[in-house]
């Protein structure tokens, strides 16, 4: 449970990320203030989770209700964060499971909040993954390198050939994410995201919630899929294989 607990804590700050990064705030100043009254919140206002469900999602000073949002996405970082403890145990890998968990959730709220990939936000986990794979020696340079060539090569070519149907920043974040899971997982999370997003938004103009006119936000199933591959994609992989004729 403790894995749980850092997770909603930097869930809370991945909130501010997430608010504060499309505006072009700092992530550091202000402190967190209510959006509503400008109050400073002090530490008994943001313990994760737990400081939302005691005020029952009001702001202490003026009474007005903020977003159930908040306390959503420090409880999903947080079993994220329990979820990679459990696959990877204590070590180095885990270390750079939680971070890769991190960004993909600042990119995924950001996209289906603005439509929008933040260029910066790319440029850090880009680099990150660099640096977090240099240590742990998986994928190799040269594999990195081929795996943001071509899944980002897979997109770009979509994009052309519908027009816009996929964004320069989807093409973008499938480099990025190349960069951390190498060319074999970079394919699995493709497939995957496709068939997430597919039957997603089968499911909406189903059920009426969405018309063939809405966007629907892609980078949300690429972050989904590329969490499975980074945990499950050597696994999945074995599998598909072992069942071929």
């Amino acid at each position: 449970m403790f894995m749980f607990f850092i997770g909603s804590v930097i869930g809370s700050f991945l909130n501010v990320c997430i608010y504060r990064l499309p505006q072009n705030e700092s992530v550091v100043t202000p402190p967190s203030h209510c959006l509503q009254c400008n109050t400073l919140l002090t530490v008994r206002d943001l313990i994760p989770i737990m400081s939302y469900l005691l005020l029952g999602g009001k702001c202490r000073y003026c009474g007005k209700p903020y977003s159930p949002r908040y306390a959503m996405v420090e409880l999903l970082t947080g079993l994220l964060f329990f979820w990679c403890f459990l696959c990877f145990g204590a070590g180095l890998e885990l270390v750079t499971a939680l971070m890769f968990t991190s960004f993909l959730v600042i990119i995924a709220f950001i996209d289906y909040d603005h439509q929008l990939i933040l260029d910066k936000v790319l440029v850090w986990f880009a680099g990150a993954g660099v640096v977090a794979k240099l240590y742990t020696g998986y994928p190799l340079i040269g594999d990195m390198l081929l795996a943001a060539v071509t899944g980002g090569g897979v997109l770009l070519f979509l994009a052309l050939i519908t027009r816009g149907g996929m964004g320069d920043g989807d093409i973008k974040l499938v480099a990025a994410l190349g960069l951390w899971l190498g060319l074999e997982l970079i394919m699995l999370t493709l497939f995957l995201a496709f068939v997430l997003g597919g039957l997603s938004s089968a499911l909406l103009l189903l059920f009426k919630l969405k018309t063939r006119k809405d966007f629907i936000p892609f980078a949300p199933f690429i972050a989904i899929a590329g969490f499975i591959s980074a945990l499950y994609g050597v696994e999945i992989i074995q599998w598909y294989f072992q069942i071929l004729p």
